[in-house]
């Protein structure tokens, strides 16, 4: 994981089929990065939901959600339509894993790992959290980081 305090780096990658989406256009904002293994799997469904229903707490604090997964666009479409998320999940699908590499979330076996980082408005990781990849790591630990961001 990168370390807190470290400029979180750029990237730009498919929000939709023909659009995209990088971090320097959210500059002013904070971020909410959440990687996570797959589209479909029962641990990350629920994860997606949990941060899809938590979005109003997040707004409070000036802060957007961004799922990266190394599934497609296509994945993630179908995927974020099923589940009614109100947030946009990019496509770290080519070259495979890219993104998630770039931040150190990447499993060897192929896929993202289940990792949090929160991004200030200055583009600054500050609070970061690896989680098993079989357990949702909830919101509680980004609305703490939150909470003492924005004070």
């Amino acid at each position: 994981m990168l370390a807190n305090g470290t400029k979180a780096p750029d990237f730009k990658l498919n929000c939709t089929p023909d659009q995209e989406l990088g971090l320097s256009e959210l500059k002013g904002k904070n971020v909410i990065l959440v990687f996570y293994p797959a589209d479909w799997s029962p641990v990350c469904s629920d994860e997606m939901s949990l941060f899809n229903l938590s979005l109003p707490l997040f707004e409070k604090h000036n802060a957007i959600v961004i799922g990266i997964s190394v599934d497609s666009k296509w994945s993630h479409m179908a995927f974020a339509k099923e589940r009614q998320l109100k947030f946009p999940l990019l496509a770290d699908f080519e070259p495979k894993g890219a993104i998630s590499k770039l931040y150190e979330s990447y499993d060897e076996k192929g896929h993202s790992k289940r990792s949090i980082y929160l991004i200030d408005k200055d583009g600054v990781i500050r609070w970061s959290y690896l989680s098993p990849e079989g357990i949702n790591p909830g919101v509680d630990g980004v609305l703490d980081a939150l909470e003492k961001l924005t004070k």
